[in-house]
């Protein structure tokens, strides 16, 4: 039982230790009509999820920078043609998504070294034993497992919005993010 709450209890670190983004399709019309302060807004709200999801694809911090500094841009050029309907950041997030998938395609010969995993949660808030018991137990997780996990701890998604994000089906997301749950639970079970 112990072992159950710990494993929320990361969860729960993850979460309470960022503000929840809140944009709204009117942020994204004011950006398409060049307005920069909806743009920093935006950004500022949004930069440290963007991070984290383009990390937990990528494993590489510098790759996972360029893919954040790449994905702003597009929203930028691209607030025009948004029609997300009240899902600004599942339209973010996509992008992100989509540049990271990219951008590992195009170094997939490239080794990925787990040593430039670097910490995702570069967040003030948690405390550095918590991020290093975080960062070890999701290094453990497949790239699929932890991309659900991260989507549905940072991001907050729903287990189908995160199904309609990565193509996956909603039966294969909720059964990879409990396996994935039961992973940590058991890792943190060996780790003590």
């Amino acid at each position: 039982m112990f072992l159950f709450f710990s494993a929320l209890a990361i969860e729960n670190e993850i979460r309470s230790s960022r503000k929840v983004p809140h944009i709204s399709d009117e942020l994204i019309e004011r950006i398409a009509q060049g307005d920069q302060e909806a743009f920093h807004k935006l950004y500022e709200e949004t930069s440290s999820l963007v991070f984290g999801y383009a990390l937990s694809i990528l494993k590489d911090k510098h790759k996972a920078e360029d893919v954040m500094q790449d994905t702003y841009i597009k929203v930028y050029s691209n607030a025009g043609s948004y029609t997300g309907k009240g899902k600004p950041m599942a339209w973010i997030l996509t992008i992100t998504r989509n540049l990271a998938l990219m951008n590992f395609r195009q170094k997939q010969h490239e080794n990925i070294d787990d040593d430039q995993y670097q910490s995702i949660y570069d967040m003030p808030h948690i405390h550095s034993e918590n991020k290093m018991l975080v960062d070890h137990l999701l290094s453990r997780l497949s790239d699929e497992e932890r991309e659900i996990v991260m989507l549905h701890a940072m991001s907050e998604l729903k287990h189908r919005e995160i199904a309609a994000l990565t193509g996956l089906p909603l039966s294969t997301v909720l059964s990879k993010y409990n396996r994935a749950i039961a992973k940590l639970r058991e890792f943190m079970k060996e780790e003590r």
